[in-house]
This record gives C-alpha cells, sequence and structure tokens, in this order.
C-alpha cells in the first residue's frame, strides 16, 4: 500500500445546479432544485443554497418544493452536463493515464502513474493546478480530496465540500477517521448501520474497539472482514482507467399511470429506439434484451431474453422487447417502463438480422411504418413543450431560458452567461418567433479559440453561502474550505 497522498478524488460541486447557475446570471446565489417536476419526479441535484432549507438528491420534488417553496425549479440539460464533464475528463486525463470515472462529476486519479505527484508537497500542487484549470476551462468549482487511498481520497473530498482542497497527510488516517460515523465508510448503509448502532458500534474507532471477531459475527465473513480492514485505513484497491460497461438501458417514470396497453407497447418500442441510439452512440452491441416493468402497486418485474450472438439492430431489439412485454401483465396500470442491453459487445454479428422477421425486406415494413407514425406524432406550434430550464431563442429578444410555461403561455428571462441578470417576457407557446436553442458556453474563449478566463458573468458564480463554517483542515488554493 503506498504512503504518499497521490490518490486524487474530484467531484464537481453541486455539479447540475452549479451548471444551470453558471449559465443563467439570474440565479447565482438563489436556490435551484434540478429534477423531474412531474407529480412522481425526484431532485437530481439541489444547489447548496436549497441545501438549507433541507433539500438534497433523491428527495421527492414534492417534498422539495414544500421544503423550498421559492427555490428555482429547473428540467436537466443531460446534454450539457455530458459536454462540460468531457472536458472536466479531458484535464484529469492530461494529469494521468489511471482516471476512474465514478459519474458525469466525479473521479479518482492516480497521480503517481502519471509521474505528476510523488509526495505531500507535489500532490497538492497538483490539485491545486487542476482546480484552477476547471475554473478556467468551464467557469465551476470542484473539491479536491488527495490521500494515499480511493477510501482516503474520496472522504477528504467531502471534508473539502464545498470549492475546497483536503489532504490526509501519512501517519494521520486513523486518528482523523476514528470519530467519524460509521456511515462515513463505504458499504454502510442506512440498514448496516442501524444494525451497528444496535450494538453498540456508531464511530469508526468503535469498530477498531469492537475487533475484527464481532464485526464478522455481525455482519457476516465477507463484510466484516473488509469493514473492519477500511476502519484501520487499509484499502488497496487500484484507480482502474476503463470500467467496462456492464449495459446500456433507458426508462421513463410517468406521472400518471398507463392503462392502455397499446399506449404501453407504443412506450416500449419508443424506448427500445432510445436504447438503441445509445448502444451505437458508445458503439456496442449486446445479446440479452431487458424489460423493466413498475406497476401501479410499485412491484418491479424484469424480463430478459439472450440472442445468439450481439446485436445494434433495432428492429431485433424492438421485436425482443415486444414478445416480453407479453409476457407481463400490466393490468392495473404502470407507472415505469425500461428497455436495456447487456452482454455487451464491440462488434455486430451480420446473421442476426435475420432475427427482425426472418428477412431484412419483411423487418423494412414495420420501421418504415414507424417511422411514419412518429413523424405524424411531431407537434404543431401550439403542442410544443417548453421545459423549465431549457434554452430558446426569440427572433427579436435574442437567447434566453424558459421560466415556466402553461395555460397556452411560456415566460422566458433573456440572459446568457455573461451578461447582466436580464428581463422577463411572457409570450404564446405558439409565437412563431420563439424556438428551442442549444445552450450557450459557460466561459469565454480567447481570440485564438483557447479557453478563456471566465466571462463577466462566470467569475460571478458561486454556489457557497458564506454562513458555512470553515473546515479544519486544507487548502482551497485561494477559496474557503468548508464542510458541507
Amino acid at each position: 500500500m503506498r504512503t504518499a497522498p497521490t490518490i486524487l478524488h474530484l467531484d464537481m460541486d453541486a455539479f447540475f445546479a452549479s451548471v444551470e447557475q453558471a449559465s443563467k446570471p439570474s440565479l447565482r446565489g438563489k436556490a435551484v432544485v434540478v429534477g423531474g417536476l412531474g407529480p412522481r419526479g425526484v431532485v437530481a441535484t439541489a444547489s447548496y443554497e436549497a441545501r438549507v432549507f433541507g433539500v438534497h438528491s433523491a428527495m421527492p420534488m414534492g417534498q422539495a418544493r414544500r421544503l423550498a417553496p421559492n427555490a428555482a425549479y429547473l428540467v436537466p440539460r443531460f446534454n450539457l452536463y455530458k459536454s462540460i464533464s468531457e472536458r472536466v475528463m479531458e484535464l484529469l486525463r492530461a494529469l494521468s493515464p489511471l482516471v476512474e470515472p465514478l459519474s458525469l462529476d466525479e473521479a479518482f486519479v492516480d497521480l503517481e502513474a502519471g509521474g505528476v505527484a510523488w509526495d505531500e508537497p507535489s500532490a497538492r500542487l497538483a490539485g491545486v493546478k487542476l482546480r484552477a484549470d476547471i475554473r478556467a476551462v468551464t467557469g465551476l468549482r470542484g473539491s479536491v480530496g488527495l490521500a494515499a487511498s480511493k477510501m482516503l481520497a474520496k472522504i477528504a473530498s467531502e471534508e473539502a465540500k464545498p470549492d475546497g482542497l483536503v489532504v490526509i497527510e501519512p501517519g494521520t488516517e486513523r486518528a482523523m477517521l476514528g470519530p467519524m460515523s460509521v456511515r462515513t465508510l463505504p458499504g454502510v448503509g442506512p440498514a448496516t448501520g442501524d444494525h451497528l448502532r444496535r450494538a453498540g458500534i456508531t464511530t469508526v474507532e468503535e469498530i477498531v474497539e469492537a475487533g475484527e471477531d464481532e464485526l464478522v459475527r455481525l455482519l457476516g465473513k465477507a463484510h466484516g472482514h473488509g469493514l473492519y480492514a477500511m476502519a484501520l485505513a487499509r484499502d488497496d484497491r487500484p484507480v482502474v482507467a476503463e470500467r467496462e460497461a456492464k449495459s446500456v438501458s433507458v426508462e421513463d417514470t410517468y406521472d400518471v399511470d398507463i392503462h392502455d396497453r397499446t399506449r404501453v407497447g407504443l412506450e416500449v418500442q419508443r424506448l427500445a429506439e432510445r436504447c438503441v441510439r445509445r448502444l451505437r452512440g458508445a458503439g456496442l452491441s449486446g445479446r440479452t434484451i431487458v424489460l423493466k416493468v413498475r406497476r401501479y402497486d410499485f412491484s418491479t418485474l424484469t424480463r430478459s431474453e439472450t440472442l445468439r450472438g450481439p446485436t445494434d439492430d433495432p428492429a431485433v431489439i424492438r421485436e425482443a422487447a415486444a414478445r416480453l412485454l407479453d409476457s407481463v401483465d400490466t393490468t392495473g396500470g404502470v407507472r415505469l417502463l425500461g428497455v436495456g442491453v447487456s452482454g455487451l459487445a464491440d462488434y455486430t454479428q451480420e446473421d442476426l438480422f435475420a432475427q427482425a422477421a426472418g428477412e431484412r425486406a419483411v423487418a423494412e415494413g414495420p420501421v418504415e411504418e414507424h417511422a411514419a407514425a412518429a413523424a405524424e406524432e411531431q407537434p404543431s406550434l401550439a403542442e410544443r413543450r417548453w421545459p423549465a430550464g431549457h434554452d430558446v431563442r426569440h427572433t427579436e429578444f435574442g437567447h434566453g431560458w424558459v421560466q415556466g410555461s402553461g395555460l397556452g403561455r411560456v415566460t422566458v428571462r433573456f440572459e446568457t452567461p455573461d451578461s447582466e441578470p436580464g428581463r422577463v417576457r411572457t409570450f404564446r407557446v405558439d409565437d412563431p418567433d420563439l424556438e428551442a436553442a442549444d445552450p450557450l458556453p459557460l466561459v469565454l474563449r480567447g481570440p485564438d479559440g483557447g479557453d478563456g478566463v471566465p466571462g463577466a458573468g462566470s467569475q460571478a458564480v458561486s454556489s457557497v453561502p458564506a454562513s458555512l463554517p470553515k473546515s479544519w483542515s486544507g487548502s482551497g488554493g485561494g477559496a474557503a474550505t468548508s464542510r458541507p
């Protein structure tokens, strides 16, 4: 096990909400909640200003609205978040060939493998520079933890939040972990935490005092041994550069249960096509088609079918999903549907096209019918949807974003990432001068096309409430390090 703190964990601060604040000057310093806005929606991310009211990720959106009724509630813009994430990951890969992404906004980096850090001072310098580079390239802030293992690096980044850097120096690990809650350790969720609490174990130091044999008795051999090792700050897991995808899937939760069997079938076909687009976008194919159905009573059923070989053919996957649906009783209604493909490969067996209905010519009929139906379903001007938070452009007023819509009206605030807070105007939903638009860059480009410094608006971005206390350790690289 290494001793130098050369494992880095980066966690972008309130990522989705921070992106929205950076792109919308009127929301900077305000409570922002991103997630599904329907009756069954959940919070994806809440800004630090919203967290003051008790709003947090995975909370039902209805509960969030009760806690923070005056917050801005926005529909996620995943394509924008993904593009910004890719730029952050590029910065990480410039540091080391060993980068292990955990999500769009979180990753481990082995700095020693990249030759950029070998001891505490060099690791700290790399962390400070990374945070500055992320700020320059994206206009956003991230928290960095540095330690000798992945577990400790992640704990350090949590201590650094928001907008800070914490280094766990060799020899201090046990003293730092001791008073922390058992829930700090990986693998200790609510159930395990409650089980340990009933046994009188609430802190990491109490795990050590209880001893390995007692942990095994309480939690079983594998979990007991593992948890005891982590309590002693032992974690030999390496940073893995490429995590092999196990499956590709898409799913939708519906605001109102779907009872009509024909509608359920059409939704499954639509999900199958979305899944194929994602599959092809990743350059993959798969052998096993999986259907997920959550019924009105919250019972969840999964059905799967394994093909003779991997495919990315939309007709094959649509038909397999339809066959799987035939085996599911949807009486009473459906609240969630999902289609996935597993058993992934990076090649396709051409002979599998025959499974689409025996012959390509036969299969083309349903494909064309589906395309025609999709074309007929294109909304008219009066039927256009205007998701809250999404970008629009008006012929006269320029770029803006949707504040809300309803009763045939859509309200738009016209502003850009580097402008002052903009003015609000309301239009009819069928206004021909108003159209959906692509997001604007959060950071102004330099005259040579490279990354410039954040624009006037971006420089003002801060999702860190002034009331948060200073941390006991770490370095903000010019910014205060605070606990969550």
